[in-house]
């Protein structure tokens, strides 16, 4: 029997599945609409059964290139102005799914979705957005090898469980990413979901085990045709009220009674640049900072940036080489910038290699400083990257903080080079010129460290050196400890037993040698460690430290164990612990050899969606070797309840207790968040202390007495055009 063959194709055309091709590189290609889907968290809208679809996701953790237990569905279209998404999760046991209706960004203990976007498809960064099964967001910025949750952007999401699993839609408006100025747009994704109950992440593509974590260049290209190009307009105005009252002579007393108004402002050059303005930022900090232990301490506490006009593509300012436990943290802080009056930014693409960034802000200086350095630090901050071979870059940096009679200025380059599938090169050399009064000599430092990295999937190991003078400043950013040389090698085999308890065992070994250049002492840094994935959520590590440390040209022992570990043990229950137990300085003019013991431990209890116990416990003692003689006792308690009504509005309590200060704080908040930068705020908040006025002065007392009261209102609204 003769077979007409234009039939055939349409049958096959008809039947077979609208899978994008998963071989070779060929990009995804979306599907066209002109009528959107409905973002409702179902996929009955007709774009999804037109729309093509990819699937097959394989596991890169605990361990790569295995089928995910569960299918996973991620169907792709877009309209001139929006990209949709539509996942279709799997899950052949729904009632165990974890799920929450929480707080944007409080999503990472759930099950979730992610979509990382590249939307240059150049290698550099990307754009990460996060749902879990009830729709709530998160999202952050990913560049130099960290990842930044404190940004936000303006998306739409929804997401429902039914019977086979869940489904999550996504629509990611264009005026929230920046791409390229062409058609066609190509960009790049990487389609990411994890269970969290088996501690199982997978991805299409799927990564590969030679190159490991290194995401940016591992994204599947992906192709739109005639984008809207736009000239965007945002306009964020502020209002925030507050009251506050302290205590003086035994009654609480107005000190504060004033409304403010804030300005933002956001223009488009193009589609990838874009020119940011500011007047009088606030925090917009709808919660204190949790306390942390504040006494004892070698260099500052870190705080987060929270404030919007320097949360946006803060990740261009990130340095190669540099981490969270490196001297230099970060050359650029923005919380630095502590009271702005104004600020200007400008950030985006120049061709398709060269990244541009910049900042301006004038800070308003304390009443105390301004007689002698004038009424304003100037800042400047300017940053420029050029794109080289897959997610490989080199760079250049800026920073300047002037003042009437001093400065600093910070400069230098930076890099990331990509050597192989599985190793890297990152550097970075930075010179700093400081300046702290009329009369004062101007004092020169550099800072300069190179790192060499091999990771696959087996295997990771790595040396570094660094080399960082004395006198180097870097007053726009972050640094720890100057006037140190160091030398390190680690290496850190990874084992994946055959086992359905024990998933992954993860050895570490370090070696840091670290030379003080104003004694002219060595100091050691030496670690072994053991971290295990067991089924489920749920971690433990071990690790024994052999170290010693220079402090005022002496040098003091810091050995210690550390143990700690995680447990997700049912959908409403969590608990983390940490304990370390050790050898310590005590930091003063005269220091001295002490040990002491420090543990913390995190318990929540989420009996429904939508509430929330969470239950934070930290202590820290010391003890002078000498004579035993215990220095301090230090515990913080902190509660926290929310009941999260709805995706947009929650209401939250916190009290915190301070045993070494005797104080305890409480903070209430309402919350009520459209999308970011639409939002109402209302908090109140009191501080007591375990004093009474007595005969003109404040003494000990065992019943607490209210020392400070606050309110506090804030409401803004994104006009974006």
């Amino acid at each position: 029997m003769k077979v007409n063959l234009a039939c055939v194709i349409l049958i096959v055309s008809l039947t077979c599945p609208r899978i994008s091709s998963a071989d070779g590189n060929d990009p995804l290609r979306p599907l066209r609409t002109t009528k959107p889907p409905v973002i409702d968290g179902k996929i009955d809208d007709p774009v999804w059964k037109e729309a093509p679809f990819v699937t097959g996701f394989k596991t890169f953790v605990p361990d790569f290139g295995l089928d995910m237990v569960e299918k996973t569905e991620v169907y792709m279209a877009y309209d001139r102005e929006n990209l949709y998404f539509a996942y279709r999760c799997f899950d052949s046991q729904p009632d165990k799914i974890k799920s929450s209706i929480t707080a944007r960004d409080n999503v990472r203990p759930d099950d979730w979705i992610c979509l990382n976007l590249d939307s240059f498809n150049d290698h550099q960064s990307l754009y990460a957005f996060y749902v879990n099964p009830a729709g709530i967001q998160g999202d952050s910025r990913y560049s130099s090898g960290r990842e930044d949750h404190s940004v936000d952007v303006v998306w739409y999401s929804a997401g429902q469980i039914d019977s086979l699993g869940y489904v999550v839609e996504m629509q990611i408006p264009l005026k929230s990413i920046r791409f390229s100025n062409k058609n066609p747009v190509e960009m790049s994704v990487f389609f990411e979901r994890r269970i969290s109950r088996r501690s199982e992440q997978g991805s299409y593509p799927a990564m590969s085990p030679e190159k490991g974590m290194a995401f940016l260049t591992q994204m599947k290209p992906m192709v739109y045709d005639d984008l809207k190009h736009y000239t965007l307009f945002e306009l964020l105005p502020a209002v925030t009220y507050s009251y506050k009252k302290s205590a003086e002579e035994g009654r609480l007393a107005t000190d504060e009674n004033r409304g403010d108004i804030s300005l933002t402002t956001k223009y488009g050059i193009s589609s990838k640049m874009i020119l940011d303005g500011t007047y009088n930022p606030d925090f917009s900090q709808v919660e204190s900072d949790a306390g942390q232990v504040d006494i004892n301490l070698r260099y500052d506490l870190y705080f987060p940036e929270k404030r919007p006009f320097f949360l946006e593509g803060s990740e261009n300012f990130n340095v190669a080489a540099t981490s969270t436990h490196h001297p230099i943290q970060s050359v650029v802080h923005t919380r630095t910038i502590i009271d702005p009056v104004a600020g200007l930014k400008l950030s985006g693409k120049i061709g398709r290699k060269n990244m541009l960034a910049s900042i301006y802000a004038m800070d308003d200086l304390p009443e105390n400083d301004a007689p002698a350095q004038g009424e304003y630090a100037h800042f400047a901050i300017l940053r420029y990257k050029r794109a080289l071979n897959q997610d490989a870059y080199i760079g250049g940096l800026y920073t300047g903080r002037e003042l009437k009679n001093a400065f600093n200025r910070v400069g230098g380059t930076d890099g990331h080079l990509r050597l192989g599938e599985s190793t890297t090169l990152r550097f970075y050399g930075f010179m700093s010129q400081t300046k702290d009064s009329a009369d004062a000599p101007v004092q020169n430092g550099h800072a300069v460290t190179l790192n060499y990295r091999y990771e696959t999937r087996d295997i990771g190991w790595g040396v570094e050196i660094n080399d960082i003078a004395q006198h180097f400043r870097a007053d726009a950013g972050y640094i720890t400890r100057t006037g140190v040389t160091g030398y390190s090698a680690d290496v850190s085999p990874k084992f994946y037993p055959k086992s359905n308890i024990l998933r992954k065992i993860n050895p570490q070994l370090l070696v840091y040698l670290w030379k003080d250049k104003p004694s002219n002492l060595w100091e050691t840094y030496n670690f072994l460690s053991m971290d295990f994935t067991f089924m489920g959520r749920n971690t433990a590590s071990v690790m024994y430290t052999y170290s010693t440390e220079v402090y005022l040209g002496e040098r003091f022992k810091t050995n210690g164990l550390d143990i700690s570990g995680l447990s997700q043990m049912t959908k409403q229950f969590y608990i983390q612990l940490s304990y370390r137990n050790g050898m310590a300085i005590y930091y003063s003019d005269t220091p001295y050899q002490g040990k002491g013991n420090n543990a913390s431990a995190t318990i929540i209890y989420q009996p429904s969606e939508k509430i929330r116990s969470e239950w934070n416990l930290t202590y820290s003692n010391f003890y002078r070797d000498s004579d035993s003689q215990k220095i301090y006792d230090y515990t913080i308690a902190r509660w926290k309840l929310t009941y999260q009504m709805n995706k947009y509005l929650f209401f939250r309590g916190i009290v915190e207790y301070n045993d070494y200060y005797r104080e305890m704080l409480t903070d209430f908040l309402a919350s009520f968040t459209y999308i970011p930068g639409t939002v109402i705020h209302i908090g109140y908040g009191n501080l007591y202390e375990k004093v009474k006025w007595h005969q003109g002065q404040y003494i000990n007392s065992d019943r607490f007495t209210e020392m400070r009261r606050g309110f506090f209102f804030k409401t803004s609204y994104l006009w974006r055009l």
